[in-house]
């Protein structure tokens, strides 16, 4: 099981390495250190979180917080910055995504041989 977390550890730190991570990484960084990013976000938070406790009480959706809702998503989707983070991540999403292609592709060829391995 060990060599299990050795190589775990190593594909992390060849993913960190990637430049897709890297861009991720720089892109998530700004968007902390934006204030009108920082501060549409915390609007659109305190908004949901008004909305679903509505929503859990049973009670009609309020109109005027569905609208602050919509218009600050608009805003916040509409910044350079939130775009270049979801485009980093998309990025990263598709190296992840072959990454896992590839170790479930290993766990077949793993599991079809006849060589059992002790942990």
């Amino acid at each position: 099981m060990a060599e299990i977390h050795e190589m775990a550890q190593s594909l992390g730190q060849a993913l960190g390495r990637t430049a897709e991570y890297r861009t991720l990484a720089r892109a998530i960084e700004s968007a902390d250190n934006d204030r009108e990013m920082a501060a549409l976000t915390n609007e659109v938070q305190g908004l949901q979180e008004v909305i679903r406790a509505a929503a859990q009480k049973g009670e009609e959706l309020p109109a005027a917080e569905m609208e602050q809702l919509e218009a600050a998503m608009g805003k916040l989707q509409a910044s350079s910055v939130y775009q270049s983070v979801v485009a980093a991540q998309a990025n990263f999403d598709r190296i992840m995504q072959r990454v896992d292609t590839s170790i479930q592709e290993g766990m077949r060829k793993g599991a079809a041989s006849p060589i059992i391995l002790a942990t």
